[in-house]
């Protein structure tokens, strides 16, 4: 557990100092992250197909999980990670997971879930980074941009069907102005299809770390909170995903306004 900060005191804006020293040490440190990743991947992931008989996509998923956690310990300098309510999730369960997006570092920041087996459903455009691409497939992400619903529902049900869960930004894209945009329904519908239970996730700080249209990283605090799971069974009715999804994003609304006010 990375331990929460003091919530009474407000914190200053970083330096301009701050700044230019924070994207002399993380981006350097990301592009080596990323290319020894890269270089060991085939390595590790022999060794965890053949001597522990990890599936594929599964032990895919744990190395992304392993680089994030690196990405977090490598920022640690410069960035405040808290993790709240934790201990609702039950580690072995599929879930599927839905959270606001603020940034491009959202995704990193799920390395600081206890939970590693997680498959993205995310737009086209990341498919489209060639050294993140062929980790993406081997990981069975979703493309729910150019992928069919057929196809997102029938890979969500194998993942679940593994103990796997499968993650959602269901704003679609990233807020640009840190307000929670209109929720789109798929993976309310994959839920309540597949039977699992939604954890809605929020997360504040990213925005500041490196908002849309932003180069420079900045210090800051990120907290991320897990919700009480909610079951779909009673939303397996005609319109129940709709009531779902509205009774979801009410949920992370309400909670993103308390955790804005404690970063305060």
């Amino acid at each position: 557990m990375i331990e929460p900060q003091n919530k009474g005191a407000v914190a200053p804006p970083p330096s301009p100092l701050a700044i230019l020293l924070m994207n002399l040490w993380a981006y350097p440190l990301l592009v080596f992250l990323t290319l020894a990743g890269v270089l060991f991947f085939p390595l590790g992931f022999a060794y965890g197909r053949f001597f522990r008989r990890w599936q594929a996509d599964r032990l895919t998923r744990w190395v992304i999980w392993v680089y994030g956690r690196c990405w977090l310990l490598m920022m640690r300098p410069f960035v405040r990670f808290e993790r709240q309510q934790m201990e609702l999730l039950e580690v072995g369960k599929p879930y599927l997971f839905v959270i606001n997006h603020l940034s491009f570092f959202d995704t990193f920041c799920m390395a600081l879930l206890p939970i590693y087996d997680i498959a993205f459903a995310v737009r086209s455009w990341p498919f489209r980074m060639f050294w993140y691409r062929k980790f993406m497939y081997l990981a069975r992400y979703l493309d729910v941009e150019n992928g069919s619903w057929d196809d997102s529902l029938a890979s969500s049900k194998e993942t679940f069907a593994t103990a796997g869960s499968v993650l959602f930004f269901p704003e679609g894209h990233r807020s640009r102005n840190g307000s929670l945009q209109r929720f789109y329904s798929g993976g309310f519908k994959i839920a309540v299809a597949a039977g699992v239970a939604v954890v809605p996730l929020c997360i504040v700080g990213t925005d500041q770390l490196l908002p849309p249209g932003r180069k420079l990283m900045h210090p800051c605090r990120i907290s991320l909170r897990v919700l009480e799971p909610i079951d779909t069974a009673k939303f397996a009715v005609e319109g129940g995903h709709m009531q779902l999804r509205r009774l979801v994003k009410g949920k992370i609304e309400k909670n993103l306004a308390e955790m804005r006010a404690g970063l305060d």
